[in-house]
């Protein structure tokens, strides 16, 4: 899922204190000729509140079992994400699947101003004011890997400075 980002920054999970967000817990069926066999799938968001986060998929028989293994999965994933000032540095578009989600970011003292994938990922990140608008699809997988899509992309004004070979005062004039 990562490949066409150039700068992400793959995290270590060791001396992180890591808060784990469930967004979805599913009940899934595969019909055997013997009837059907039940079991769980778990999407969890897992993340520092100080722009590292990661997100990961469990499944089990049983409920916790699948929590627990898609927190696993999530430590696994742990990126850096650019935050300035509690919100995001620039508007931004995701799109994974059907989903599409759209960021802005928000004067202090707004919220997050998200709803369910969209808000437990903004939350584990850290990000306290931002706007947000979840299109298409909400199906829970494709909203989380679309907000991701559109933190992955966001920049910082360092970064971009650098990428263009000038100077960061001229970033902002």
């Amino acid at each position: 899922m990562y490949k066409k980002f150039k700068n992400i920054q793959f995290v270590k999970p060791g001396g992180l204190e890591l808060k784990d967000r469930l967004v979805s817990v599913q009940r899934v069926t595969k019909v055997t000729k013997g009837g059907r066999n039940f079991g769980f799938s778990a999407i969890v968001v897992v993340g520092d509140e100080n722009g590292i986060v990661g997100h990961g998929l469990g499944k089990s028989k049983e409920v916790s079992e699948a929590i627990a293994k898609a927190v696993e999965d999530a430590k696994k994933n742990l990126i850096k994400i650019t935050i300035k000032n509690g919100t995001l540095p620039h508007e931004q578009k995701g799109k994974f699947g059907g989903a599409r989600v759209f960021l802005k970011p928000a004067s202090e003292g707004t919220g997050v101003i998200a709803g369910g994938a969209v808000r437990a990922v903004l939350d584990t990140v850290g990000v306290n004011d931002v706007l947000s608008k979840s299109q298409g699809s909400s199906n829970p997988h494709n909203v989380v890997k679309a907000t991701f899509d559109a933190l992955l992309q966001l920049r910082s004004p360092e970064i971009i400075a650098k990428q263009r070979g000038i100077s960061i005062n001229k970033v902002f004039n």
